[in-house]
């Protein structure tokens, strides 16, 4: 076939660091287990480190970073597989508190890089069949534990995306010509949410053009939660200043207390008010699995849309996020569909419904239902269920050991310290932070089932090891 150029030149010569099918497969296996070993045997082991802290200029010139002009050696290359996951934090790691994600399930592993080996992108049938149909199948059993037994939803990266598309639907469900006409079309917009909600309310509105001036910060009680007198007052003072409310933001798990909003006493407010109920349930949205802890939630399946994240007390890994809507007019897809003719043609051999690529805003989107699906085929909606109730087990045991020690009374200057130690050391990881009047304390995420009560005892012996003389 000609190339379209004249002479002889018959194409580039390989590049040298090209490798064959049996030279790639040998380096991926030989990769494969180095990762295993480092990011995954030793990463769990109780006696390793959490981290093998290094400070910027150390680990730039360990890594050595730079790319060049030439391809390097396997071996060399093996040993950067090696280097990456030694130098990394290890957030398997049983003593990794640091973030509400932690601990590894290995049935979802295999998902996740199953999902990279197929390297498929989740738009249309043909190109991700299984993935498709297995995605539909998940979404519709997360909304059957609300009681919804109809809607819509979708895969998105991460819960602050998730947040902003129910922000966005929200819009175009309040006024519809907002796609088409922009923001000329609509008047000025109120959103609430909770004093102790999360940042991502304010990405959102800055994003899509409300304006982070139009967010009205709703109080909260000494627990973290909204007060619906406050909400109401914010209502009234909202259309005082001509704002239109449109959209209110519950939380079901608050970022810093884990706090549950009251639900259904924010959905008697919405409904006065003619407003979309958004629940950002990306933390608490698991306790749906469990009977003993599912009451947290009376009144999620009044909402209108909610945001749920099983990577992170269900640990299916990064990323696993949702958007569930009760919805039943196809208003996820009349909202982001841009109908580009290359990809969702009409005329196709099978259902177009299939395609559910243009209810997203993005064009390639990654697997993110296999790990989940995967997970879940392993050890059940009951183990599923276990896991949410060993989490609250564990943190209502860790409560009752620290009531028990004196002297965890923390003042602001001591728990960046004790950060520095643990971290350079090595022993554990966990954040701190402040929150209104109160000085930096410890946040303390208590979610892998692999965690162990001497895990726990381990976190308070060693934090008063790392704070005895400050």
């Amino acid at each position: 076939m000609s190339n379209g150029v004249n002479g002889d030149h018959h194409g580039p010569e390989p590049d040298q660091a090209e490798l064959s099918r049996s030279e790639g497969e040998l380096f991926l296996s030989e990769a494969f287990k180095i990762i295993v070993e480092e990011a995954v045997h030793k990463a769990t082991d109780v006696k390793e480190k959490v981290c093998e802290w290094k400070d910027p200029e150390e680990l730039r010139a360990l890594m050595d970073l730079e790319l060049g002009e030439h391809g390097e050696s396997q071996q060399q290359l093996l040993k950067r597989v090696r280097d990456v996951a030694k130098y990394s934090v290890k957030t398997n790691h049983p003593r990794f508190f640091n973030q509400l994600f932690s601990g590894v399930d290995y049935h979802a592993l295999t998902g996740r890089l199953l999902t990279e080996t197929l390297n498929t992108s989740q738009y249309t049938y043909e190109v991700a069949p299984v993935f498709v149909l297995m995605e539909d199948v998940v979404l519709r059993k997360l909304r059957s534990l609300v009681g919804w037994s109809e809607g819509d939803g979708i895969f998105c990266p991460g819960g602050s995306v998730s947040n902003m598309y129910a922000m966005n639907i929200a819009r175009y469900w309040a006024f519809p010509q907002v796609k088409t006409q922009g923001l000329w079309a609509v008047p000025r917009l109120a959103v609430f949410t909770s004093q102790e909600s999360h940042y991502s309310m304010k990405k959102s509105a800055a994003f899509l053009g409300i304006g982070t001036e139009n967010i009205y910060h709703v109080k909260v009680d000494e627990s973290g939660r909204m007060i619906p007198e406050d909400l109401e007052a914010k209502i009234v003072h909202a259309k005082s200043q001509d704002a239109v409310p449109f959209f209110v933001n519950a939380t079901a798990g608050t970022t810093v207390q884990g706090a549950f909003d009251p639900l259904n006493r924010i959905a008697d407010i919405s409904e006065r008010n003619g407003m979309w109920m958004h629940v950002d349930a990306a933390w608490g949205g698991s306790v749906l699995f469990s009977k003993k802890h599912k009451h947290l939630l009376t009144g999620l399946e009044r909402a209108n849309s909610f945001t749920w994240n099983p990577h992170k007390m269900l640990m299916a890994g990064l990323q696993c996020s949702v958007i569930l809507m009760r919805d039943t007019t196809n208003l996820l897809m009349r909202c982001h569909c841009a109908n580009a003719t290359y990809l969702f043609q009409q005329d196709k051999f099978y259902d177009m419904s299939l395609d559910t690529g243009d209810k997203s805003v993005q064009c390639g989107r990654k697997v993110d239902c296999l790990k989940l699906w995967l997970m879940w085929k392993a050890i059940g909606s009951q183990g599923l269920a276990n896991r949410v109730d060993t989490a609250f087990a564990n943190t209502r045991y860790f409560v009752e050991e620290l009531k028990k020690r004196e002297g965890f009374q923390l003042v602001s200057e001591v728990a960046p310290l004790i950060k520095e130690r643990m971290v350079k050391k090595g022993s554990m990881m966990v954040g701190y932070q402040p929150l209104d009047s109160r000085v930096n304390f410890f946040r303390m995420v208590i979610l892998s089932p692999q965690l162990t009560h001497s895990d726990l005892d381990f976190f308070l012996n060693e934090t008063e090891r790392l704070g005895e003389d400050l």
